[in-house]
């Protein structure tokens, strides 16, 4: 019997029945324990004990502030995601990873399984239609020819096909089976038409990416979806609002929310959950943009100005971004990988983007959205909230900008406080439209000129930031439907 956590901000000690069962240090990645031994029929108590420093500490945090404020939240402590059990085979599947390639017509899975070395005649695919469900192929192994499909069916934001999948172990102990899905797509950056700059390519197709920032909060839970509704919601209006792609700022969502947009097709930019000690605001914000937009250089050599000062605070990144991307690999929704956030406990820049490249080859990777580019990674990744709109494509990195707009527009029947924050301010929503149809255009002129992506901030207002598409409470569309992707 196995005894799974989604997620329980920060450290926690767990217990059954008074039996010590499983500690755990982090704040947004799923852990799981054995409970079998200490178990009884009828009833059981079950005890978490957390701490939690929120941002008086080097662990990962992301918007959190225990005094909230401006561009930081409510603080959450505690269990904030599903908790379940599970009866497994001694010997189970812990983990399947699925990676397909599109070119070569081939399907790798990698199974994990407990207390077991396999062989290949102990596995079994099926694989399904994603029409009708009928089985379309069934065979031994983990290396699948996908030559044998009698068409491959690609993932787009417009046919988001998703192939179900069975996999079935078989040991001296029983079976376990599996249940999931795959897609065939493939992000790469690609020089197209003769240009001298790369564009995104979906599938070898150049593919603009109009994004949207989503801090994922909710007023009555914070950083708790209310309901697998609610998180659909939010997924189904961005896609009438015109986008086509969402980042996920600095939060790990359940499962659940990546699922749906899966299904939904909405390519995700995943950033890491940043961490390290307190930070200098006056350094990776305020002097940190204009710095940026001219263009002057800055390294990520400074362990104090970036809040890296602990060598436990860079070994737990470490770790907690291989946890994250082992977890989401699967989702073929993601399309980029973001390490850093402006700066906010950014180091060893080079270091993590090689150990992403090595972890997973199948993303895109952006280094250090904002500023602090070390000039690695895949995209030129530009903040800009505050000066006229340009591109400076490159030769080998595309061009994006990784958060624009933020213009706010204040709706008091459904706001939190009175003190609010944002970039630009609208008095009227008519003014709000005209002023964001105005950006949007102005985007679009870029795109001949290079620029491959956009991520508008943000999905919602959130407590004293107030610049949503959405107000907090979801009750009110500030910005109206659009259909740029026509």
């Amino acid at each position: 019997m196995l005894l799974h956590l989604g997620a329980v901000d920060q450290r926690c000690e767990v217990y059954v029945n008074k039996n010590l069962v499983a500690t755990h240090i982090g704040g947004y990645l799923p852990f799981s324990c054995d409970i079998t031994d200490v178990v009884s029929i009828g009833d059981n108590e079950l005890v978490v004990r957390v701490e939690d420093d929120s941002d008086h500490a080097y662990h990962a945090r992301g918007k959190q502030k225990l005094k909230r404020g401006g561009m930081f939240y409510t603080a959450t402590s505690g269990i904030w995601q599903t908790v379940w059990t599970e009866w497994v085979p001694k010997k189970y599947i812990e983990r399947l990873w699925v990676t397909p390639d599109v070119d070569e017509k081939k399907l790798e899975i990698q199974l994990f399984v407990h207390d077991e070395q396999l062989t290949s005649e102990q596995i079994r695919v099926r694989i399904y239609d994603p029409k009708t469900n009928a089985l379309l192929l069934e065979t031994e192994g983990s290396d699948v020819d996908l030559s044998e499909l009698p068409e491959l069916l690609l993932w787009t934001p417009d046919t988001p096909w998703l192939y179900p999948l069975e996999i079935q172990l078989t040991t001296d102990a029983g079976i376990d089976l599996v249940k999931s899905y795959f897609a065939l797509r493939t992000f790469t950056l690609e020089h197209c038409n003769g240009e001298s700059f790369p564009r995104i390519c979906l599938n070898h197709k150049p593919i603009y990416q109009r994004g949207v920032l989503d801090q994922g909060y909710w007023p009555e839970s914070l950083l708790t979806p209310p309901s697998d509704e609610a998180m659909v919601f939010d997924l189904q209006e961005m896609k009438k609002t015109g986008y086509n792609m969402v980042r996920k700022h600095i939060k790990i969502e359940p499962d659940r929310w990546y699922y749906h947009c899966d299904r939904l097709g909405l390519m995700v930019w995943q950033d890491m959950v940043n961490g390290g000690d307190m930070l200098h605001q006056w350094f990776v914000t305020y002097i940190a943009t204009p710095l940026s937009y001219f263009r002057v250089p800055l390294s990520d050599r400074h362990p104090y100005l970036l809040s890296r000062t602990k060598d436990a605070g860079r070994e737990e990144f470490r770790r907690e971004l291989v946890e994250t991307v082992h977890l989401l690999r699967n989702h073929p929704c993601i399309s980029t990988w973001v390490i850093f956030n402006e700066g906010w406990g950014q180091f060893d820049t080079h270091a993590m983007t090689e150990l992403v490249r090595k972890l997973d080859a199948t993303r895109l990777i952006d280094q250090a959205s904002g500023w602090f580019d070390q000039r690695g990674g895949d995209l030129a990744s530009v903040h800009n909230y505050f000066f006229k709109l340009r591109t400076r494509p490159e030769t080998n990195r595309g061009y994006v900008l990784s958060e624009v707009g933020g213009r706010t527009f204040n709706v008091p029947e459904h706001s939190q406080v009175e003190k609010t924050y944002g970039y630009s301010k609208s008095e009227t929503m008519d003014h709000l439209n005209e002023e964001y149809d105005k950006l949007q255009a102005g985007m679009d002129a870029l795109i001949p000129k290079g620029l491959c992506a956009s991520v508008y901030t943000q999905w919602t207002d959130i407590e004293d930031e107030i610049n949503g598409v959405y107000t907090f409470d979801r009750k009110v569309r500030k910005i109206r439907e659009k259909s740029y992707l026509d």
